[in-house]
């Protein structure tokens, strides 16, 4: 008995010595993002002197000169670039967006949605006919909708605290709408905004059609303008309300574009790794700062982090630039087929693509529940004191999701503040001056101490 007392004695100093070596590393982590952090200036840089990098563009070609140059800079063990095709997608002229009341003509915010095609030189101009929901817009049927323009008008819920559930639950509309309203017989179809913000900022965002299939012009409005259309269209005196848009864009053949990838070998399991990183393709009708520059500099600085502290990991760590996020996900598909191909073992990967704001902590996905009992048991302590001890089951992100095909990586998000993402997602508001540096910072010093919690103690998938 004397002997099992020592032994466990023993064990418990262990224990205890190596949190207290944990909640040291932890501390010298965020010490290094808070004081020398270069999160801020390296988005700063990429916001300003680059800007929007819509897949396909020459503004996203010079983003991935410009992470392949810095990773080089910070002198990551390999610095390299993978190959994969993106949709050329072009806006073109601004769009124009009218409501006709009688005599009364009122002029409204829209944009197109990404990988819609373009109205008629002339533009549309056509009845609305609105609707809640794609079973309602089904139920109506083509003889109802046939030569009309849809107008989808479902609000974010309020309800959910999380607003990216709120995004997930009106998503629908603007992802597969458009699709099903042009099988019906539309003209054209106009999609609400996917934010509880009511102002007059059309958010963009792709929407999906099948080759083969009838395709409409599609846009985005206003949260304001929805209201105000969606109210005159009660108004039963007024039968005659039509909608007047009209839209440039243009679909070019794929070009050839990359992700950009740095990587710190690891000092005992080199062939086995730990992905952190965003995408680095943005919307063209602002910077891209929060969507998605911030998750892109984050990774960055997660190896930055560890280049500084002189952090020997046992794992290969890599920040990747995923490229084509918002249109193709073709940056993330190529990612996990080279993965494959290479017969590496991803450990883990984490994504960032919630936005630059406050951290709170991380949802795991394809994690066993011993798995996440362990994480809560042995590390929400050590990263309750920085406010990142939210850690529950859930999604990742797009891009890492396409490593499920290895069947070996737990995949995980970063979970940033979200109350106000979905304000600036998607529209000419996500600039760099939107975002806080210590904000940003924090969620840095967030994801490079949890891949030091990974690569130390591993992680239990199934």
């Amino acid at each position: 008995m004397k002997i099992l007392k020592i032994a466990f004695s023993f064990l418990l100093f262990i224990n205890v010595g190596a949190r207290a070596q944990d909640s040291l590393m932890l501390r010298k982590i965020y010490d290094e993002a808070l004081v020398n952090g270069e999160c801020y200036e390296n988005l700063r840089y990429l916001c300003k002197q680059i800007g929007p990098r819509i897949s396909g563009s020459a503004n996203a070609q010079k983003s991935v000169d410009w992470g392949k140059s810095l990773m080089e800079k910070y002198g990551f063990d390999k610095v390299f670039l993978q190959e994969c095709m993106v949709p050329n997608w072009v806006r073109g002229d601004k769009e124009v967006g009218k409501i006709i009341n009688g005599k009364e003509i009122i002029d409204v915010p829209i944009c197109a949605l990404g990988m819609s095609p373009a109205t008629p030189k002339e533009g549309i101009k056509a009845k609305v006919i609105e609707v809640k929901s794609l079973a309602e817009l089904e139920q109506l049927g083509s003889k109802m909708v046939s030569g009309k323009i849809v107008f989808f008008n479902r609000p974010f819920d309020p309800r959910f605290i999380e607003t990216g559930k709120a995004y997930s639950a009106a998503g629908d509309q603007r992802f597969a709408g458009p699709a099903l309203a042009a099988k019906l017989g539309a003209v054209g179809v106009i999609v609400r905004s996917l934010t509880e913000s009511i102002d007059d900022y059309p958010h963009t965002g792709t929407t999906r059609f099948i080759d083969g299939e009838p395709k409409v012009a599609a846009a985005a409005i206003s949260t304001k303008a929805a209201n105000k259309l969606s109210s005159l269209l009660k108004l039963k005196k007024f039968p005659e309300i039509e909608f007047y848009f009209k839209q440039n864009c243009e679909l070019f053949p794929n070009v050839k574009s990359y992700n950009v990838v740095g990587e710190i070998i690891g000092s005992q399991k080199p062939n086995e790794f730990i992905t952190v990183g965003g995408h680095l393709d943005s919307w063209d009708l602002a910077e891209g700062a929060h969507d998605d520059g911030t998750g892109v500099v984050q990774g960055l600085e997660v190896l930055r982090i560890y280049k500084a502290l002189n952090m020997k990991p046992k794992h290969s760590i890599r920040a990747v630039m995923f490229m084509d996020e918002e249109i193709g996900g073709n940056g993330g598909a190529k990612y996990a087929e080279l993965a494959m191909t290479n017969k590496e073992i991803h450990v883990a990967a984490i994504e960032s693509d919630g936005g630059g704001f406050t951290p709170r902590g991380f949802t795991f996905q394809d994690i066993s529940n011993d798995g996440l009992k362990y994480i809560n048991e042995n590390w929400k302590n050590l990263l309750s004191p920085y406010l990142i001890d939210k850690l529950v089951k859930g999604g990742s992100g797009s891009d890492v999701a396409h490593l499920q095909k290895l069947n070996t990586a737990v995949l995980i998000g970063f979970r940033p503040d979200s109350q106000r993402y979905f304000d600036i997602h998607h529209t000419p508001n996500d600039v760099f001056e939107n975002v806080n540096e210590r904000e940003l910072e924090l969620g840095a010093a967030a994801m490079t101490s949890l891949v030091y919690l990974i690569d130390t103690y591993g992680i239990q998938r199934k």
